[in-house]
């Protein structure tokens, strides 16, 4: 250090390998992006889902259980009394097929959403799975209640302790209404954003 009138001079000497830019650019350098395969806490694959797959999986569920209740309480409910099963009645035979037929979808489609979540991989494109889960559950809703409404009256014609079976059909008909306007949104959400 030497000092020349009213200025101070300091020489410092260089550091081998280290330049003064690359000093610089190091401190200002911003953080790394974590990947998205890392496992950190902040950025696991798990939370990083929408919410809306996990709820939609959990209406799948609710839609399978509904439906087999519904199924095995129609077939139970017209187990030989009066020496007639519901294979007689029409109606009933295709409100069973209907209730069968989305119980097949259902299980079908959670677990599709569990081969997602668990092997982080697809089964079907998101684009495929959207335009077909719209489609199918537009379809199911529709020939749900459509089998529904006419079973009602044979189920009252033919016996009148077909409450439970009401109750169970009229909630599995909500969660398949609910599983339909979750998938027209997802459908929504990929054409218009």
């Amino acid at each position: 250090m030497k000092q020349e009138g009213e200025v101070l001079v300091v020489a410092c000497r260089p550091v081998a390998g280290v330049s003064p830019v690359s000093a610089n650019s190091i401190a200002q350098r911003p953080f790394p992006t974590p990947s998205p395969f890392s496992l950190s806490d902040a950025s696991t694959w798990w939370s990083s889902r929408p919410s809306i797959h996990y709820s939609n999986l959990l209406l799948r569920f609710l839609t399978l259980v509904f439906s087999f209740v519904s199924a095995l309480s129609l077939a139970a409910s017209s187990s030989k009394k009066n020496g007639q099963l519901f294979t007689g009645y029409s109606e009933l035979v295709y409100c069973f097929i209907v209730y069968i037929l989305v119980f097949v979808y259902s299980a079908f489609q959670l677990f599709k959403g569990i081969y997602d979540i668990a092997q982080r991989g697809i089964l079907i494109s998101d684009m495929v799975s959207d335009y077909l889960s719209f489609i199918l559950d537009q379809l199911l809703g529709y020939l749900l209640i459509s089998a529904c409404s006419v079973a009602i009256l044979a189920s009252q014609q033919k016996s009148k302790t077909a409450s439970l079976w009401k109750v169970i059909s009229f909630a599995d008909f909500l969660v398949i209404a609910t599983c339909t306007l979750l998938s027209g949104y997802k459908l929504c959400k990929r054409i218009i954003w």
